[in-house]
């Protein structure tokens, strides 16, 4: 086993979004950074999402005529979670998110665009490309001194003796068995348990039908970790597929091209089953949707739209790029809805009937179904699938993030069973639990992770100047 001296001030494991913004906020504070990736590639699953931004009161709003605020996001974060969230996590996040959007701003990056999704009252994803904020982190956090190793899984915590016989988290051994020390901490930063089966199966079995989606190296490393040190997991039973995973495959050479998920019920799409009916209110959050998809029969289902729908496409890296999926041939085309089932291999007598029923209700005719009168938590109206051609996006859920994990306080300390602080060992990202409840706000994991991530490094960094902190021997 070969050891290192060098004590670092923080350690950060992933090299995600969350964890890119944890380093780059302690190398900027004055403090000796390690930024460690199992993976040979950084980013996780950041680099594969939307690119979404859930902010609140900014000038991309104000532009748009779109009144929000910090309170109004708050409720809104804490009405998808059902109330069972942390509201003092939730309130951290509503009282830094506009902060978190300039401290982004000022590292170059624009946000020009903004939307509306799942769980939100008002429009406030603001959609960036992803890898651009990757790579603008990663170039500042080397600007800023932060040492960068990739291929450098980490295996296990370090524990030392604190004064008093206490024990602390020091810092990390790679599975190689060598040993990286850090006076401040560790930042936990490794995303979720998407692509561990034996996790999803032990708890949430629920999801075992969902499509794996999430980063690569998104196997529980870092929950597995702090675990075994009697880290309190909070959230579980919580954690839920994304809607809009499409199931067929793009055409040859167009693999990069094809949009990952879709999302065109915000929009004014209906949301069928293979027998052409409705099985939810398509305006609440895709994350429930994914529920209710898992469900039907071969858990796959149907966005059905129209041309209305269509002419409001827009393009990656939004969820919202339907124009991609129709060229890339995962939306399929029609002049009828029976010429769209056939493509679709919906029954086609249930379809029609389905959307006569919906389009009754959008025209005031009727009541709907399942209640739908918005198109996405109270905002806007539904409107009728009526103008041809039609279009269908063959779908199912995927397992893209588990949100759910380890018990963190508002300075993101993860908290053992008695809820006391883990010393030394902060979390921050898809693996910290607690912020999301029982169900997901678009938008509001990348901000999180950007905002809890600064928060963890600034306590880590504080910790590693308090007189008599040393890296242990």
């Amino acid at each position: 086993m070969h050891e290192t001296h060098e004590g670092y001030d923080v350690i950060v494991v992933g090299a995600g979004m969350a964890g890119h913004c944890a380093a780059l906020e302690a190398a900027r504070i004055g403090g000796r950074v390690l930024l460690l990736e199992k993976t040979a590639r950084y980013g996780g699953s950041t680099r594969m999402c939307g690119g979404a931004f859930a902010f609140a009161g900014t000038e991309v709003q104000q532009r748009n005529g779109i009144d929000d605020s910090s309170a109004l996001l708050e409720e809104d974060l804490m009405k998808a979670g059902k109330y069972r969230n942390d509201p003092a996590l939730v309130h951290v996040y509503a009282e830094r998110q506009y902060e978190a959007y300039q401290w982004l701003e000022a590292l170059g990056l624009r946000f020009e665009k903004v939307s509306l999704s799942g769980a939100q009252s008002v429009p406030r994803n603001h959609s960036i490309s992803p890898v651009l904020v990757l790579e603008t982190l990663h170039r500042a956090a080397l600007e800023a001194g932060v040492v960068y190793r990739d291929q450098a899984p980490v295996a296990r915590l370090v524990t030392a003796s604190s004064a008093g016989g206490a024990r602390h988290v020091a810092g990390v051994q790679l599975a190689s068995g060598e040993r990286l020390l850090a006076r401040g901490g560790v930042v936990i930063a490794t995303g979720g348990f998407s692509r561990s089966a034996e996790l999803v199966e032990r708890f949430v079995p629920h999801l075992r039908q969902a499509r794996p989606m999430g980063g690569e190296g998104n196997t529980g490393d870092g929950l597995r970790m702090a675990w075994a040190l009697g880290a309190d997991l909070v959230d579980m039973a919580y954690a839920k597929g994304s809607f809009g995973a499409p199931v067929g495959e793009p055409l040859p050479g167009r693999e990069d091209d094809a949009p990952r998920l879709l999302s065109a019920m915000y929009r004014g799409a209906i949301v069928v089953n293979k027998a052409g009916r409705r099985f939810c209110n398509e305006s609440i959050s895709y994350k429930a949707i994914g529920d209710r998809c898992l469900e039907q029969e071969d858990a796959l289902a149907f966005q059905v739209f129209d041309q209305t729908v269509m002419d409001q496409s827009s393009p990656l890296p939004t969820v919202a790029d339907y124009r991609a999926g129709l060229e890339t041939g995962l939306i399929q085309q029609a002049e009828s809805l029976e010429a769209l089932a056939g493509k679709l291999g919906i029954d086609p007598a249930g379809l029609a009937h389905t959307v006569e029923r919906y389009n009754q209700a959008c025209a005031g005719a009727d009541e709907d179904e399942f209640g739908r009168t918005s198109l996405s938590t109270g905002y806007g109206k539904p409107t009728p699938v009526s103008t041809a051609p039609f279009y269908g996006l063959a779908c199912t859920t995927g397992l893209t993030s588990t949100y759910c994990g380890l018990h963190v306080d508002t300075e993101a300390r993860v908290l053992d069973v008695f809820q006391a602080p883990i010393v030394g060992l902060y979390a921050t990202g898809e693996v910290m639990g607690g912020f999301h409840g029982e169900t997901y706000m678009s938008g509001s994991s990348l901000a999180k992770g950007c905002i809890f991530g600064r928060l963890a490094s600034r306590h880590a960094v504080a910790r590693a100047r308090e007189p008599g902190a040393q890296a242990p021997a």
